[in-house]
């Protein structure tokens, strides 16, 4: 997928959609558009989709009003978007996990078929993906760290929040890449796991990082790198787990979807209109101040990303043996 922060080019961007997004409304959708959120308000998707929201419908001339479907990995809104009509006053923010982990997940039977049942439209949002070590940790390093885990084989702990999860699958592309043994300690939850490594309980956690950020400035967790391909302002000092480990990438996306048989036109018109959205410096701003990295394509390269990143973990799936439990 092709990443592209919107600074500097933004305002040229904005300037053409604001002066196009009166054609792109007449006789197109017609009446509010639901954005469907498969995960209770509060969180990072619930957000995203709010500001996603607030930014678009200037330039869709319309009221996006979110609905929150929470449940299921996401998929209790993914299926309410599959069955809607196809006619743009529907649209849903899918995680990559819904479209690249939970179909080839072994023993996880879904509603729908994302690939048929669900029309990509664009990426919105990157959450950063960062390694954070425990206080308690005898080691501040990567180098460090494998070093510990190769003299101490499966005695090093790393937290997810439970089997199958991003964190889970980013820790065991780690080991595989690595070389090491690590056990992996599953909870259920991003917030217990965090709390043991807190209380020294586990000495690590590939996570994502909105997630750690109050508990790093407490001085609670110690961030050391991070396993995207770009940094977080705020930590713009960190390496990237590619400097030791080469090729090594986890790219926790979100995207938005139409439901399946939506026409060409309305979902080029879509795409247009969230790429004008997030053009926009105040949204640029929400997403810095929320650890998330702005970034669109078209569809056809979202696709190409969803294609890629399912070849990638379905690989780490198969090689450890993952099912759903």
């Amino acid at each position: 997928m092709k990443r592209r922060t919107f600074v500097g080019a933004g305002s040229a961007l904005l300037g053409a959609a604001a002066a196009g997004s009166p054609a792109w409304s007449q006789g197109r959708i017609a009446g509010d558009v639901r954005l469907l959120c498969g995960f209770p308000p509060g969180g990072n998707a619930d957000l995203l989709c709010r500001l996603l929201a607030e930014s678009a419908k200037s330039e869709v001339g319309q009221n996006i009003v979110v609905e929150n479907k929470a449940g299921a990995g996401g998929f209790i809104a993914n299926e309410t978007l599959a069955n809607a009509a196809p006619d743009g006053r529907t649209i849903g923010l899918a995680a990559m996990a819904a479209m690249a982990v939970s179909p080839v997940m072994p023993g996880l039977k879904l509603p729908i078929n994302v690939d048929t049942d669900l029309t990509p439209i664009s990426p919105v949002a990157n959450v950063y993906n960062i390694l954070v070590f425990a206080k308690s940790a005898p080691f501040r390093s990567v180098p460090e760290m494998i070093a510990a885990a190769k003299k101490d084989p499966g005695k090093l702990t790393y937290a997810s929040a439970g089997n199958g999860t991003s964190q889970h699958l980013a820790g065991e592309l780690f080991k595989k890449m690595a070389g090491v043994d690590l056990l992996h300690v599953p909870y259920r939850g991003g917030a217990p796991a965090i709390q043991d490594m807190v209380s020294g309980n586990v000495q690590m956690m590939f996570g994502n990082l909105p997630e750690f950020l109050g508990q790093i400035s407490a001085g609670n967790l110690i961030p050391i790198c991070f396993g995207g391909a770009s940094r977080a302002p705020a930590f713009a000092s960190l390496p990237l787990m590619s400097q030791y480990l080469p090729g090594y990438r986890v790219d926790n996306w979100f995207a938005v979807f139409g439901p399946r048989n939506m026409p060409a036109d309305l979902v080029d018109l879509w795409n247009k209109v969230l790429r004008a959205a997030l053009a926009k410096p105040e949204i640029q701003k929400r997403y810095a101040e929320n650890a998330m990295e702005i970034f669109t394509s078209s569809p056809a390269e979202l696709k190409a990303t969803i294609a890629s990143d399912r070849k990638k973990w379905q690989e780490i799936i198969q090689s450890v043996g993952m099912k759903n439990e």
